[in-house]
């Protein structure tokens, strides 16, 4: 059984399509690399997973149940945009979720921090967007899920701290779970990557294993990314 299978799932907003018949799985143990461009879908696929959207047909499982609260207790979820109380303190952010969720490993997420260079006792409001950004990786992988999706995890971080935020997802994720991540960096992230998907126009154009796609085309899978879609 695959830790996330996805199944002919298709979303619409109003008139237009977002996402046509998508079909992907997901085993364990697996950096699957959720690559395409700006609103070609990844981010509303992404939002499926984690029961935010509904699709309009089509099923998703997680861990073999469907979308729903029992999912949800198997994921941790990095969404693109902050959803932080900004007057908090960091400390607070992993006392509250500590409390929520049984998982959470408040002790693993100091030392993230510490490695981070970030301070508990700083605000949200009196931190950078990439601190900010940095906070939110250090609790979503200090929590001990089955399925890790992060949604654009670099974003907002400078260069030089790219390769130590790459490490940190690498060495804080286990061979049971799985990890699904979702950005346009693709030279930053393929290196870690076990599995790329293509996405554009809302389907699925390509799927394979990142080490047998470089050797087949002799190139990067960001070069290989550019020629199929024409960035």
């Amino acid at each position: 059984m695959s830790l996330l299978e996805i199944e002919n799932v298709s979303k619409s907003f109003g008139n237009k399509k977002v996402l046509n018949k998508v079909s992907l799985k997901l085993e364990k143990g697996m950096i699957m690399g959720l690559l395409g461009k700006n609103g070609s879908g990844k981010t509303t696929l992404l939002k499926l997973i984690n029961d935010l959207l509904t699709p309009d047909e089509g099923k998703i499982l997680v861990n073999g149940n469907e979308v729903g609260v029992l999912s949800k207790k198997d994921i941790s979820f990095l969404p693109e945009r902050t959803y932080l109380e900004p007057n908090m303190r960091v400390e607070e952010v992993l006392n509250f979720f500590k409390e929520f969720y049984e998982d959470f490993d408040i002790e693993k997420a100091r030392k993230l921090l510490e490695k981070l260079d970030l301070d508990e006792k700083a605000r949200l409001s009196k931190m950078s967007k990439g601190m900010k950004e940095k906070v939110q990786l250090v609790l979503v992988m200090s929590r001990k899920a089955k399925l890790y999706i992060l949604d654009e995890p670099l974003g907002g971080v400078d260069p030089s701290t790219r390769d130590y935020i790459l490490k940190t997802i690498i060495s804080n994720f286990s061979e049971d779970s799985s990890l699904l991540i979702s950005t346009h960096l693709i030279s930053d992230v393929e290196k870690i990557l076990d599995q790329v998907v293509f996405i554009d126009q809302g389907q699925i154009v390509l799927h394979e294993k990142a080490d047998e796609l470089r050797d087949k085309n002799n190139c990067s899978v960001d070069e290989v990314f550019r020629r199929m879609l024409k960035c």
